[in-house]
């Protein structure tokens, strides 16, 4: 009886030791995997932080110290400048973009000739009369350099008036072409208005300065206003037509109606002049088989720098903010 109470006794009195250096265990494995995995973000941390300066470092190398490669141009070869979408302020059609990239075209003595390569159905008169006026002047300076224009899927409205100062238009058959006219749109809403018992409030200081408002009624003084200014601006578009084209033009009472055609109909009627890509027109009109993309792009420099400048701006309005939080700034 002795001897199983002593044996109980070291049992029990065992236990406590094997509980404590259980979790003695366990306390120090959870410890150890808490610090490596401190150390394990500090590291990443620091990697995203030079991995970011690299980023930057590189942009603004790109932008201020290395050399375009575009600017490398060796050998004879033909600049090639595309506008593509509705040629507005702002985008890709835009006379700032296009202008530049024309200028610099014509002013390299290796290029022999430059192709505009348009798909566009138009946009603004304003934006498509410019780079048809510099067309005409670069035209006149550089008589020995010609601008072929070459038509994608589409060349209508303000794209076919910039086409129309080309010395030639190559499309491919079933491109449309045309669309020679102007347009000012909108909607009327007095008829639902009244309907609705909706009353328009508007209040100008000007007869006209409420001209072309949708809610108000149209007067016929006004409607003949805007028919002139569309008229002006397509007789605009009709000399540029002509003096472009030439005798080349066939004219009938369709051709400045605002129709549109395809490209094998374009030709017959004189809006073009044959058939053609980008790169069967540098080969058989220019001889210069080598192309060079003179197009005004956003290039990875800028890119890295706009989103540089957009980090830097969100982080100094969240500071703003945050300063703008605290109860000394309200």
């Amino acid at each position: 009886m002795d001897n199983n109470f002593e044996q109980n006794n070291q049992s029990t009195s065992g236990t406590p030791s094997r509980k404590e250096g259980w979790e003695r265990d366990v306390l120090e494995k959870l410890a150890l995997a808490t610090l490596n995995e401190q150390r394990a973000r500090r590291r990443w941390n620091i990697f995203f932080r030079f991995l970011t300066l690299g980023i930057i470092a590189f942009g603004l190398w790109i932008a201020f110290g290395m050399a375009n490669k575009e600017d490398e141009i060796l050998g004879p070869h033909t600049a090639l400048i595309e506008i593509d979408g509705t040629i507005e302020a702002g985008t890709s059609g835009a006379a700032d973009s296009v202008i530049p990239a024309l200028d610099r075209a014509y002013s390299e003595d290796n290029a022999v000739g430059v192709i505009l390569r348009i798909n566009s159905p138009g946009g603004s008169p304003v934006q498509a009369g410019m780079i048809n006026d510099e067309i005409v002047r670069l035209r006149k300076e550089y008589p020995r350099k010609p601008l072929y224009v070459v038509v994608d899927e589409i060349c209508a409205s303000g794209g076919y008036y910039i086409a129309a100062a080309a010395d030639k238009i190559f499309v491919n058959k079933a491109s449309i072409v045309g669309s020679i006219g102007v347009l000012m749109d909108g909607f009327g809403f007095t008829g639902l208005m009244d309907k609705l018992g909706v009353e328009r409030r508007l209040m100008t200081a000007g007869e006209n300065k409420g001209f072309l408002d949708p809610f108000s009624p149209q007067s016929a003084k006004q409607k003949s206003y805007a028919q002139e200014m569309l008229n002006e601006v397509h007789q605009q578009f009709i000399d540029v037509v002509r003096q472009g084209r030439g005798k080349r033009l066939k004219e009938t009472p369709e051709t400045f109606s605002g129709l549109f055609w395809s490209g094998s109909k374009a030709v017959e009627i004189g809006l073009a002049d044959g058939f053609g890509t980008v790169d069967s027109v540098a080969r058989d009109e220019l001889k210069a088989e080598d192309i060079v993309d003179y197009t005004q792009h956003e290039g990875l420099s800028e890119r890295l720098l706009k989103k540089f400048g957009g980090a830097v701006g969100t982080a100094v309005m969240a500071s703003i903010w945050s300063s703008a939080a605290k109860p000394g700034f309200r």
